[in-house]
């Protein structure tokens, strides 16, 4: 499954910041809310991304990992985009586990 989440971030890595480098518009944010269809994806996105910080910061302390790891994955969210940052968790994620379990 690593390899399918980290594949499923490249996709999403790509597939947002494809829009957003071509975006020329003026006013990113408020255009999310341009028309009901922007809208409808906008609030869906945002409440993915307040559930996502949730399960980054409960999974990261479930598994004993620093502070700061569901930090960055926050701030890659925000910054790159949710699509990106909450699969890699995930492979990263499966990556510990399938190695703790070798032991």
């Amino acid at each position: 499954m690593k390899f399918v989440y980290g594949l499923l971030a490249l996709v999403g890595l790509v597939g947002t910041w494809y829009f957003n480098l071509s975006y020329t518009g003026g006013a990113y944010v408020s255009d999310w809310f341009a028309n009901d269809a922007s809208s409808s994806a906008a609030v869906d996105i945002l409440v993915v991304f307040v559930v996502c910080t949730f399960f980054y910061f409960r999974e990261s302390h479930r598994l004993g990992w620093r502070w700061w790891v569901p930090v960055v994955f926050t701030v890659g969210s925000l910054a790159i985009a949710v699509a990106f940052a909450f699969p890699l968790f995930l492979a990263v994620r499966e990556h510990v586990r399938s190695k703790r379990a070798a032991i």
